[in-house]
């Protein structure tokens, strides 16, 4: 039986760990070497490709600022997904419960998340620019927008 005091069902919290779980499974490097191996120039392959945007490294070949920037971008992903689903959900009108708003703001407070997480990872790499972080930002928004439905299926009907 779920307790209504308990914390740990909230939208931001469960948003945070479908996130996490994401990350996981689409962005390790098997997945990531696999995805770019199999790409048959579909939309699949695309969406496969998409899925290892947040992509973390244990080992590589790669300047060691590149897999800290990369393994960063990750993390922040996780953080700032709860953050701004905080705030998104914080911010809906207490009318609006139990409607699809809930469902764009997990959405939403992914495609935000993953753009911020993108742009500030990006100043750790190792020939770091203006131009740079804000690829890494468009290519956390693109992330965000094609895969965020699944954040926002996630905390559809979760506590605010």
């Amino acid at each position: 039986m779920a307790s209504t005091s308990s914390g740990y069902r909230t939208a931001p919290t469960v948003a945070a760990f479908v996130a996490f779980l994401l990350v996981l499974a689409f962005g390790n490097p098997a997945f990531h070497d696999w995805a770019y191996k199999h790409n048959s120039n579909t939309a699949g392959g695309y969406f496969l490709q998409i899925l290892t945007w947040p992509s973390w490294h244990v080992s590589g070949s790669e300047p060691v600022q590149n897999v800290i920037a990369a393994d960063l971008k990750a993390i922040l992903l996780i953080v700032f997904t709860f953050v701004f689903v905080a705030l998104l959900c914080g911010a809906q009108l207490a009318a609006a419960q139990g409607t699809f708003s809930q469902f764009f703001a997990g959405w939403a407070g992914y495609i935000f998340a993953a753009a911020l997480a993108g742009l500030l990872a990006a100043w750790l790499l190792q020939h770091a620019s203006l131009l740079g972080a804000l690829q890494w930002a468009a290519g956390g928004a693109v992330y965000g927008l094609i895969v965020g439905w699944i954040i926002g299926l996630a905390t559809f009907g979760a506590r605010r």
